[in-house]
């Protein structure tokens, strides 16, 4: 596999947790059901979700950033400590959901994560 096929495949798991995000902001799916039912509120599920989004946003920049480079062939590494902190946050997610003791939404968050730090690890 190549950074560009890596690239291709952040790209669409990034687009897939996007629209997941929007259907819980609209709510198409019940705040109750995701943030491990942690949310009290309507303001709660739109402050969480809205910062969710945004972060998502950036990272899918720093990633369009990082494909348009390696589609000009350009070796700098413009956003390499952006993208290596991005990285070391899933890191810790996937540590901290490894840890906890609820197991029910567990395993497709870890699946989720680790399939992430690996094509970013690859992708660096």
């Amino acid at each position: 596999m190549n950074k560009k096929v890596a690239l291709i495949i952040m790209f669409f798991i990034l687009g897939i947790v996007l629209i997941f995000h929007f259907l819980i902001l609209t709510n198409q799916i019940p705040y109750e059901k995701v943030w491990a039912g942690k949310l009290n509120s309507i303001e709660e599920m739109k402050s969480f979700e809205t910062i969710s989004i945004l972060l998502n946003i950036f990272m899918l920049t720093i990633l369009i950033v990082k494909y348009k480079q390696l589609k000009r062939k350009i070796k700098k590494q413009s956003c390499g400590h952006t993208y290596l902190g991005f990285c070391c946050l899933f890191c810790i997610e996937y540590i901290r959901q490894s840890i906890r003791k609820k197991y029910d939404r567990t395993n497709l968050w870890n699946f989720y994560n680790i399939n992430f730090i690996y094509l970013m690890f690859y992708h660096c």
